[in-house]
Order: structure tokens, then C-alpha cells, then sequence
């Protein structure tokens, strides 16, 4: 597993504690968006695509099981660690039923909560694959050799196109932010590499027009979504 890759939100309301755990999962080359009040955390999570998030359950505001269950319900998917002081077998009972995918008790070694994000990460790795094949419609995208196929007819992308198509498969019906996606593919968000995103993303609703569908949605001022209807 490629950590360097791995995106990581973290909720955290003790500056002090947050700030030295962020430092240490970044030595261990995790990427880490740290948000210290929860309040601002969803709206820092949709602005961004996270592989695990880590939560805080006392928070100001806003506390972290409020949150993993907002968060549920924008991704269902991505695992959710909660950290908190509670003992209570309510309490840990309670981080399961929201969506949790574990729960560490403070205080704690922080070499056991890295162990701990790389089982989860690994765990999802088996169960979803290596993640290079995406079945899209009636198309199937390898994301890793840049290839669109439909009816055994290949299509080659460019890299650009490869990893703007990648990033909305990997989130099908979700909404990609679109500052977030010209950072993370462009390096920037100005208006020149905005206007190359939008011929981009009409390339892509031109390779993917033989599947009814599929379809690539503009959210003005927000972003994309690549819609998949179900049978």
C-alpha cells in the first residue's frame, strides 16, 4: 500500500494533540486535512476525497458521531475511525452504529492507530481490488494502462483525461468539487486551467455518448457529477 496516496480527514478540536498527530501520520507520508472545529467539517469533507477519515467524538459545535453520520450519508463508503475519552459501552456501541469502522480510546499509542489505518486501508483494498478496472456502464476504464473500452473497441486517454475520468468513477453520483479536481489534476485553479478542465470533461461526455446511461452533469459553481443510471 502506497500511503503517500492516502488521504486523510482528521477532526480534531486540542490544537496541541491535533497538531502533533497530524505531524506524526504525515512523517508516516499520509496526506492529512486537519479540521479543528465540527462545525467546519463537512463542509471541508465535500470540498475534498478522502481514503479514511478520524474523528474526534467531543467536539465543539458539532460532535463526531453527528458528523460520521453526515458523513454516511455523502459517502458510504470511506472507512471512519473515532477517537474519543469515553469508556462507556453505550458510547463505543453508538461509534458502530453511525458507520464506524473502529474506535480508539484516548490516550493511545500512536503507532497502534497507524496499524490500525493500514489494516482498514488494506482491508479495502482486498475487498474492492487493486481499483486500476472500473465498470462504467456498458464500458470498462483501466485506469492504470489509461484505456476506455466499448464492444471490444479501445479507446487510449491522455494522462490528463485518464485521471479527471478516474476521479469521477471512483465517486460515481457524487459531486467532484471542481477547485478541488483542478488542484489535485492541474496544480491550480485559475481561469486558463479551468477552461482546459471543461474541454477535458467534454471529451469525456464525448467518449462515454454510446452508453445512455452515463452521463457527466455540470453543477454550476460547483463542480461535477458522473451520473450512473441503474436498471
Amino acid at each position: 500500500m502506497n500511503t503517500k496516496s492516502v488521504k486523510i480527514f482528521l477532526v480534531e478540536d486540542d490544537l496541541s494533540f491535533g497538531s502533533v498527530l497530524k505531524s506524526y501520520l504525515e512523517i508516516n507520508d499520509f496526506s492529512v486535512e486537519w479540521v479543528d472545529d465540527g462545525k467546519y467539517a463537512l463542509d471541508h469533507f465535500r470540498k475534498g476525497i478522502f481514503n479514511i477519515c478520524i474523528l474526534d467524538v467531543m467536539l465543539p459545535h458539532v460532535d463526531g458521531f453527528t458528523i460520521a453520520s453526515e458523513i454516511r450519508q455523502i459517502n458510504n463508503e470511506v472507512p471512519i475511525i473515532f477517537l474519543t475519552a469515553k469508556k462507556l459501552k453505550e458510547d463505543v456501541l453508538k461509534g458502530y452504529g453511525v458507520g464506524g469502522d473502529d474506535y480508539v480510546t484516548k490516550p493511545f499509542d500512536t503507532d497502534i492507530l497507524l496499524a490500525k489505518i493500514k489494516a482498514i486501508l488494506a482491508r479495502r483494498d482486498f475487498q474492492s481490488g487493486t481499483r486500476d478496472i472500473y465498470k462504467l456502464g456498458l464500458f470498462t476504464f483501466n485506469a492504470r494502462l489509461r484505456t476506455l473500452t466499448f464492444n471490444d473497441m479501445e479507446t487510449k486517454l491522455s494522462p490528463k483525461e485518464a485521471e479527471l475520468l478516474e476521479l469521477l468513477a471512483a465517486n460515481p453520483n457524487e459531486l467532484i468539487n471542481r477547485d478541488m479536481a483542478l488542484k489535485k489534476i492541474w496544480g491550480s485553479d485559475d481561469y486558463f486551467t479551468a477552461r482546459s478542465m471543461d474541454v477535458y470533461i467534454t471529451k469525456l461526455r464525448r467518449y462515454l455518448a454510446d452508453d445512455p446511461s452515463l452521463n457527466i452533469k455540470n453543477i454550476h459553481g460547483a463542480g461535477f457529477q458522473l451520473i450512473i443510471k441503474e436498471d
